[in-house]
């Protein structure tokens, strides 16, 4: 919403500053966002006269110009390419270190075409007072030569833009604004009454409202003789400081009202309306071409104004073209109505439509000020243009509901913790136009008809503590209670942070995808169940929710590749849906590695390149994992996995069969080919939500990173196991037998060949043990070796070689 001061002060008698107003409106609730000051941003630009204008010796559009800038010095050479430059031009000069806010620079002395210019003639559209950019402005003779243009143009008035909740409607008008800051103690509030006109004979254009749930209220008035044509000069001012373009004088009374008053209303063109005028739902297949120059096509969800020829205004949103004002109108028909909210908003979302009238009517209207508008603006109408009025035109209700609210004074205290007196109470209200009956412990309150926002005694306070002030409001610590603190953040968002830290640590690069994929691919990799299709998808190939990351981390390695980039590694952690329950909303962390995209390094090199494969994509998910707080020593690896992966290339991560973490490996040739994508590629999946939570046990504190003093001990061992024996069954046994001593274990070597036995393999293991309390002596180092033998023995039958 923007208005100037000079406009705030035809509703508000007040000597406060700028700064000061400003500052009271953010405290009651209309931020401001911006003050614009063109007296004060244009203040180096001033009013000089060109002396001559001579033809510039290397260039034929620039003019070499010496101009008086009036301040008695010698006169100035600037080389100006305007074609309008010339001597006698009374225009508008810029010093060197002036900044040009339409060309966003500081100007300078330059030299151009070997012609030194010591300033700049300046147009319109560099000053970003208009458009206009074709020449530098011309100025009447008589301007003051050294005066400064901004104070003789009069653009010493500001700009103010605030930004309105959706709930005050009554401040989307300059008149609503004022009211607000005399109740804040900022001036007066101007509010003349407004004296009806009496009609000189009635209205010949009826109007019936089909569907009054659409329409609640309808005024029209009839204006004969009016002469239309260019507005005064103080309304087309202040139309054009707010950013509108003037139209002509019927069309700027509209636009006047509706940020004077917050009272949008619409013009007919009396003699392009056919016979009378009915307010309906359109039917399908009707179009209008409105005043913004489009054609819309319309259904039965839009409410539309017709007349014998069909629509003729889009409701509350914007009128027609066919029955617009211009300057040949001398018969026009000035409507004011009431509108339904939700019908506005949904027409207009529809339609693409945001116009002024819009943006009040879905918020809502004052409805006892439809015909007290329409007085106004024939008021308006009739001092400008002429005429004579008609009679009005009232259908439905030209007021709202009352609402009277029973208020105990102590609520503003329960509520805001401060103690109001009920006269500055009753003073506070009063301003803002309620009314306030009783004395108390409880009154009664009448909520003004322009504060729709007002239902209950919470919004009662709320009135009173704004204009009272918020700042007064004391700092009052909640009562947290003996139970701990809960985290800022939840497990699942700390192990979401440390996926993507941990996955970016190792080159890879993030990722975000689509979360819909198409169908087929849903059905790929577990999904496509018909709860989980979209009703209304924005592309065919985007049908339904994803159940993996993958299918759109696939989609873009392969984009990456079709445009000369084939060694890539992406990652994404996001959210992957299994079912409508919202425990099958999952969060996962994914990756794929393409080309020479492995966890040695990106890209070919002359020292040696590894092409990705299904290890890489392992050390990214244990990665994860591990960053994530997954318990590693319990982890299960089982070959296999996914229909998506490569039977003999991939694996499952688990925490036995009942929890399986995620998979690893390479892609599947059929999944690469139902993906669009070249291979090799290899991918993994691990499913945050399901890495169980640490246990929380009372301990004693210890150091975050435990060194022992005491020099650890390596044992290699070979077991002769059976070939169908996993290396991890081994693994999991040797660390069994002394999880305090035992701090790693780790295969170094699988042989089968000469010397073993046909179905049997060689699985050779190092075990570190590490001991805290002492140096360990080498009887104890043999009494863990057979441990370990024993136990390895019995959970996998494996013998020492």
């Amino acid at each position: 919403m923007k208005f100037t001061l000079s406009w705030l002060k035809e509703h508000l008698d007040t000597d406060e500053p700028l700064e000061k107003l400003a500052d009271k409106l953010t405290m009651i609730g209309l931020e401001v966002e911006n003050i614009e000051d063109k007296a004060k941003a244009l203040a180096p630009f001033t009013i000089a006269r060109v002396i001559s204008a001579e033809q510039h010796p290397n260039a034929d559009r620039l003019r070499v110009c010496m101009v008086d800038t009036g301040n008695g010095a010698a006169p100035v050479q600037v080389v100006c390419g305007a074609p309008n430059a010339r001597a006698g031009l009374v225009s508008v000069f810029s010093a060197p270190g002036t900044y040009i806010p339409g060309k966003n620079i500081t100007l300078g002395v330059g030299t151009i075409r070997g012609v030194e210019s010591r300033g700049m003639l300046c147009s319109a559209a560099e000053l970003q007072i208009s458009d206009d950019h074709d020449g530098i402005m011309e100025l009447p003779p008589d301007a003051p030569i050294g005066a400064g243009y901004a104070q003789w143009a009069g653009l010493g008035d500001p700009v103010l833009e605030i930004n309105l909740t959706p709930n005050r409607q009554d401040c989307t008008g300059v008149h609503g604004i004022a009211r607000d800051l005399a109740a804040a103690d900022m001036g007066k509030f101007r509010d003349p009454g407004i004296k009806p006109i009496k009609g000189e004979f009635p209205c010949p254009v009826k109007v019936t409202v089909e569907d009054a749930s659409l329409c609640p209220g309808f005024a029209l008035r009839l204006v004969r003789g009016v002469k239309n044509g260019p507005s005064p000069e103080w309304l087309q001012k202040r139309l054009s400081s707010i950013g509108l373009r003037p139209i002509n004088a019927l069309v700027d009374i509209t636009n006047f009202m509706t940020y004077d008053r917050a009272r949008p209303l619409h013009v007919f063109d009396a003699a392009k309306v056919k016979g009378n005028l009915t307010v309906r739902r359109a039917r399908d297949g009707e179009t209008l071409l409105a005043l913004d120059g489009r054609t819309y096509a319309l259904d039965s969800h839009v409410c539309v104004i017709a007349d014998g020829h069909g629509v003729e205004s889009l409701a509350g949103i914007m009128g027609g073209e066919a029955s617009g004002c211009s300057e040949a109108t001398t018969d026009v028909l000035i409507e004011s109505a009431l509108w339904n909210e939700i019908n506005i908003a949904h027409t207009g979302r529809r339609l693409g439509i945001n116009s002024d009238a819009r943006y009040r009517f879905e918020r809502g209207v004052d409805p006892a000020f439809m015909v007290p508008g329409l007085e106004m603006a024939t008021r308006l109408v009739m001092e400008i243009c002429g005429g004579a009025p008609s009679e009005n035109v009232v259908v439905g209700k030209a007021f709202g509901d009352d609402r009277v609210i029973d208020f105990p004074l102590t609520e503003v205290k329960r509520l805001a913790g401060i103690d109001v007196a009920f006269p500055e109470m009753k003073r506070i209200l009063s301003h803002l136009g309620f009314m306030v009956a009783g004395s108390g412990p409880i009154v009664k309150v009448a909520v003004p008809s322009w504060r729709s926002d007002v239902h209950g005694k919470a919004d009662i306070v709320e009135e009173v503590v704004r204009i009272f002030g918020v700042d007064k409001v004391p700092m009052t610590p909640f009562d947290r209670g003996e139970e701990p603190r809960e985290p800022v953040l939840k497990p699942i968002q700390l192990r979401t942070r440390r996926a993507k830290r941990a996955l970016a640590a190792r080159g890879m690069v993030e990722a975000v995808t689509w979360s819909f994929i198409s169908k087929p691919q849903a059905e790929m990799f577990g999904g496509g169940k018909s709860e989980l299709a979209l009703a209304n998808p924005i592309a065919s190939d985007l049908s339904d929710m994803r159940p993996s990351l993958l299918p759109g981390l696939v989609a873009a390695a392969q984009a990456n590749s079709d445009r000369g980039f084939a060694d890539v590694a992406l990652f994404e952690v996001g959210q992957v849906f299994r079912g409508d329950r919202p425990e099958d909303q999952l969060t996962a962390a994914s990756g794929v590695r393409h080309g020479f995209a492995s966890s040695q390094g990106l890209g070919r090199h002359w020292s040696g390149s590894t092409v990705a494969d299904a290890l890489d994509a392992k050390a990214d998910a244990f990665a994860v994992l591990s960053a994530a707080g997954a318990p590693m020593q319990a982890l299960q690896i089982v070959s296999g996995g996914a229909g998506w992966l490569h039977p003999g290339r991939s694996g499952i991560i688990q925490i036995g069969p009942q929890n399986v973490l995620g998979y690893f490996g390479e892609l599947h040739p059929r999944a690469l080919e139902a993906l669009g994508a070249d291979g090799p590629l290899v991918a993994f999946e691990v499913i945050l939500d399901r890495i169980p939570d640490a246990k929380q046990r009372p301990t004693r504190a210890k150091p975050v990173l435990e060194l022992s003093a005491f020099q650890p001990v390596s044992r290699d061992f070979a077991f002769i196991v059976d070939r169908a024996v996993k290396a991890g069954d081994i693994l999991r046994a040797a660390q069994g037998a002394d999880r305090k001593l035992i701090a790693a274990v780790t295969v170094f070597d699988v042989y089968e060949g000469k010397g073993i036995d046909d179905g049997k393999k060689s699985v050779a293991i190092a075990v570190t043990m590490q001991p805290r309390e002492k140096t360990m002596t080498d009887q104890e180092i043999d009494a863990v070796a057979a441990k370990i033998v024993t136990e390895v023995n019995k959970k996998t039958g494996g013998v020492l070689r």
